[in-house]
């Protein structure tokens, strides 16, 4: 429905629900599954000097847990919830953190651009 639609004269506004899964605003949220467990528990196991960073939900998104490694690699996935996180990380012998108090580590954002220049020269 566009914005002007709300202000036409003798036409109902109709607003359909969702009948699926949780959605916030327009779009739709997956939830956390097993494989998401799968892909952050390997890998932790394939990398070293790893910290975790708890994402808060957000509009458009369910809590997410970001693994960072010590070069700046890194992986995002949805977790059952930020308690969910924290113990994952305890139990991997990961550091994990707020996201929203610390922020994001600066070896990420230099890893992505090393990336970004790497593809740039390679001409994709």
């Amino acid at each position: 429905m566009g914005f002007l639609d709300r202000f036409r004269r003798g036409q109902k506004t109709r607003v359909s629900r969702p009948t699926g899964g949780a959605r916030t605003g327009s779009t739709t949220v997956r939830a956390s599954d097993k494989v998401d467990a799968e892909h952050l528990t390997t890998w932790v196991a394939e990398r070293h000097g790893v910290e975790g960073f708890v994402e808060p939900r957000t509009a458009v998104s369910e809590v997410t847990l970001l693994l960072v490694a010590h070069d700046g690699e890194w992986t995002r996935r949805r977790v059952p919830n930020e308690k969910w996180a924290h113990e994952f990380c305890n139990k991997h012998q990961v550091p994990s953190y707020d996201a929203g108090l610390v922020g994001i580590p600066q070896r990420m954002r230099e890893y992505n651009s090393r990336i970004r220049a790497e593809r740039r020269q390679q001409g994709l």
